[in-house]
């Protein structure tokens, strides 16, 4: 997503997603991280229905950033949260 334009709440907005995402140890700069991965991997929440991307951030955290679509032109993406999660493990092709 490295065209996107991610909308972001102000930083001191308590319901903003600023908020929440530090709420979770994280920052901006994580969750843009994880939407750049090249290895980005996205699929729907299964708890909210929207879209939820996995990616690893600079320092090697794996998160998942879940976020709306706003605009498909010029794609625009609004991330509610973001947390870290296990990285899915790989799978070993059975014999």
């Amino acid at each position: 997503m490295h065209d996107a334009i991610v909308i972001w709440d102000l930083d001191d907005d308590l319901d903003g997603n600023v908020v929440h995402i530090a709420e979770h140890d994280l920052t901006k700069d994580d969750v843009l991280d994880a939407l750049n991965d090249p290895n980005m991997k996205t699929d729907v929440s299964r708890s909210s229905g929207h879209a939820i991307s996995f990616g690893e951030t600079s320092d090697g955290r794996y998160i998942a950033v879940v976020w709306e679509l706003v605009e498909e032109d010029p794609l625009t993406i609004y991330p509610r949260t973001a947390y870290e999660v296990p990285r899915p493990r790989s799978r070993s092709k059975r014999r």
